[in-house]
C-alpha cells in the first residue's frame, strides 16, 4: 500500500498536532513546505540553523520571510558550527586560538537536541514535531528512505510536507504565492549551506562585509579560494 501523500501527511499532522516546528533554511523546498502547511496548523515555529552568526545577506532574507509570513524565525546554531570550531576547521595554527576553542568545550549539537530545546522553549513541548522540506526526488538515497519510511517518522518526530512533490510543483507553488526566493539564489543558485568554494567566492564578490565576518570565525577559509585558483592555473598549464 502506498504511503500517504505530502498533502495527506500535512492534514493528518495538523489534526493531531496543531502546533509544530519547521526547519527553515530559506531554500525553495523549505519555503514550499511552509506554504503547504499554512492554513492547516494553529501555529508554525520556523527554525533557522545558522552556520555563521549574523551574516547580513542571511538576516535580510530571514527578515523578509518574517514579514511575509508574519511569523518570527528562531535562530539556533547549526550542528556543524560547533563541530567545525571544535575540530579547528580553517583555524590558524597559533596556539592561543586553538587553546581557547578547546577550552570553550562547545557542546556537541544534533538536530534532535535542538528540536527538543526549541520545542520546549517556544511551544512548551520538548516532543514537538518538526517539518522538514526534504523531497524524495532529490536523490536516489532519499527516494529509498521515503520508500521505506514514508512522509512521517515517529521515532525522530519529523514529517515531510512536500516529500512527494516534484520541482515543477515547488516552483509553481512559490510563484503563485508571490513570495520571493532569498538573495542567495541570485548568487549561488541555492540557499547558503557551507563554508566552501561554492559559497565563499560569491560572498566575497557580492557581500564583502559578510566575507570578512566569515573570516573572523574561520580565518583560513581564504584557502578555499586559493585552492580553486591554483587548480585553474594547473589546468591552464596542462591546457
Amino acid at each position: 500500500m502506498p504511503w500517504p501523500t505530502g498533502d495527506a501527511v500535512v492534514q493528518q499532522m495538523a489534526a493531531a498536532h496543531p502546533a509544530v516546528l519547521l526547519a527553515f533554511s530559506g531554500g525553495k523546498d523549505s519555503i514550499a513546505a511552509w506554504l503547504a502547511m499554512r492554513g492547516h496548523f494553529e501555529r508554525i515555529v520556523p527554525v533557522y540553523y545558522y552556520l555563521v552568526p549574523d551574516l547580513g545577506f542571511v538576516e535580510r532574507g530571514l527578515r523578509y520571510y518574517e514579514e511575509w509570513f508574519e511569523t518570527p524565525v528562531v535562530r539556533v546554531p547549526h550542528p556543524s558550527l560547533h563541530r567545525m570550531l571544535s575540530n579547528f576547521v580553517f583555524q590558524p595554527p597559533e596556539r592561543s586560538r586553538c587553546e581557547v576553542l578547546d577550552a570553550a568545550g562547545l557542546p556537541a549539537l544534533d538536530y534532535d537536541l535542538l528540536r527538543k530545546a526549541v520545542g520546549e522553549d517556544k511551544l512548551g513541548d520538548g516532543r514537538a514535531w518538526i517539518a522538514v522540506g526534504t523531497r524524495a526526488c532529490d536523490s536516489p538515497a532519499r527516494r529509498m528512505a521515503f520508500n521505506k519510511w514514508g512522509g512521517a517518522r515517529e521515532k525522530i518526530r519529523t514529517f515531510y510536507p512536500v516529500w512527494d512533490w516534484n520541482k515543477a510543483r515547488v516552483v509553481e507553488t512559490i510563484r503563485d504565492s508571490g513570495v520571493k526566493l532569498p538573495p542567495e539564489y541570485r548568487v549561488f543558485g541555492r540557499s547558503f549551506d557551507g563554508v566552501d568554494f561554492r559559497f565563499l567566492h560569491g560572498i566575497k564578490r557580492h557581500w564583502p562585509d559578510d566575507y570578512a565576518k566569515i573570516l573572523e570565525w574561520f580565518p583560513l577559509a581564504e584557502l578555499e579560494l586559493k585552492r580553486h585558483e591554483f587548480k585553474l592555473q594547473r589546468e591552464a598549464r596542462r591546457g
